[in-house]
């Protein structure tokens, strides 16, 4: 009986109660992980015409490359929580980790199956066509990121999030 209500709840509670239902959720820490990997995606278009001076529109579906949407997905999530729940709430805890075992992750043994598939590949291409082995399709070998593009994925889904956040 002694609960006492603050200007802030009161008008809350009221702009809830008399707000209509959007389509668009409001969960910004999800809003900001699904842009960050969009967005990752998208900028891999330009990075590998960059590199490669032509356009490869298919790297915006594949995984590889620059930057790593995983990093800036789940950087994004992990900063979002932290901006929006605090540094010391559990869910930022748990966001934080499993970024940094997806960056981990990123660098390490997808990098590493990566560079064992390109040399496979090689290894292939180079025995005799009556071979058995040798009709057999290629390997992807774009699968893991190079520490600097880990790095980019988190810096883009640090901004994002941040950005995510001062615009709600």
């Amino acid at each position: 009986m002694d609960e006492v209500i603050t200007a802030s709840d009161a008008s809350a509670a009221f702009r809830s109660a008399t707000s209509e239902p959007s389509i668009v959720p409001s969960n910004i820490p999800l809003l900001s992980a699904l842009l960050s990997l969009v967005l990752a995606q998208f900028l891999k278009i330009f990075t590998s015409w960059y590199k490669d001076r032509r356009w490869d529109s298919r790297k915006m579906l594949g995984s590889g490359g620059m930057p790593s949407s995983h990093s800036a997905t789940v950087m994004a999530l992990a900063v979002s929580i932290g901006l929006q729940e605090g540094v010391e709430a559990s869910s930022f805890a748990i966001a934080l980790v499993l970024a940094c075992v997806v960056m981990y992750d990123a660098t390490g043994v997808r990098l590493h199956a990566g560079r064992q598939a390109e040399l496979l590949n090689q290894i292939v291409c180079e025995l005799p066509p009556e071979h058995p082995v040798s009709s057999i399709k290629p390997l992807r070998d774009s699968l893991g990121h190079t520490p600097i593009q880990v790095l980019a994925g988190a810096v883009l889904g640090c901004i994002v999030a941040y950005l995510m956040r001062s615009s709600s």
